[in-house]
């Protein structure tokens, strides 16, 4: 792509964070801080995200990772088209207990049918707390 391309430029983050009202995404108190087909930037919260023991739920670190990888894989889809996670896999590396937790997606893969994310999600000393890869399917709305 060219840098001329609008589709290669990270959009406003906060049309996104509007955009989420009222789903899983806002319940979690996902902020997009980056969004563009290339890369998409957010955090979340771990207060309220945890599990019994005061650690930030496993399923809440998947739910970043698919959140973050299929923005930017609706981005790369482009308008009229829907992106829709076919595939997740995370790796939990260490635990959070409080503070903000951000996840960076990155694209490994952009074609017509198919969009795959890297997402590294770390907590704020900068430690990898999580590793996922989304693939995510193309579609026509």
């Amino acid at each position: 792509m060219t840098q001329t391309d609008p589709l290669n430029h990270p959009l406003d983050a906060s049309l996104f964070n509007g955009l989420h009202e009222g789903t899983l995404a806002d319940r979690m108190g996902i902020e997009f801080l980056e969004a563009g087909p290339e890369r998409v930037v957010g955090r979340m919260p771990v207060e309220g995200n945890t599990q019994p023991y005061g650690l930030l739920h496993g399923g809440a670190s998947a739910v970043l990772a698919e959140t973050l990888g299929s923005v930017g894989a609706a981005v790369h889809a482009g308008p009229g088209r829907i992106a829709v996670g076919i595939e997740l896999n995370a790796t939990h590396h260490r635990s959070a207990t409080s503070g903000h937790v951000t996840g960076i997606a990155t694209r490994l893969h952009g074609g017509r049918t198919l969009a795959t994310y890297d997402i590294e999600i770390s907590d704020e000393q900068g430690r990898r707390v999580c590793t996922a890869r989304l693939t995510c399917m193309l579609r026509d709305r």
